[in-house]
């Protein structure tokens, strides 16, 4: 007859690694989520600066810059359009990518 004293004890190891693994990806994947939804405020909030400084007469997209960079984000694409500006801010690079996030800011269309 064999002896089988330890086997589970492989069973064990191997679903303790597979829980492990899971957990890690898990917390990575929240760690994305809450940088990509941070980066949607730094793009809301760049477009708003962006659209300010055509008002008023400033390098639009210098002012996006400046915001971005403060709150530690890039800015990928800044385009004027009249009165409107579309801004696209990337951030840092997570294990699923780097997260990028767009926002638009122009005057209020009438009825």
């Amino acid at each position: 007859m064999r002896d089988d004293r330890g086997s589970v004890s492989l069973v064990a190891v191997g679903v303790a690694g597979v829980l492990v693994t899971v957990t890690a990806l898990a917390c990575q994947y929240g760690a994305a989520l809450v940088e990509r939804h941070r980066l949607e405020g730094v793009a809301d909030l760049g477009a708003l600066a962006a659209a300010n400084g055509v008002i008023l007469g400033a390098s639009p997209c210098a002012r996006a810059e400046r915001v971005a960079h403060r709150m530690g984000g890039r800015v990928e694409d800044c385009s004027v359009d009249g009165e409107e500006v579309v801004v696209e801010i990337a951030g840092r690079s997570t294990v699923f990518g780097t997260p990028r996030a767009r926002a638009a800011a122009g005057p209020v269309q009438g009825p």
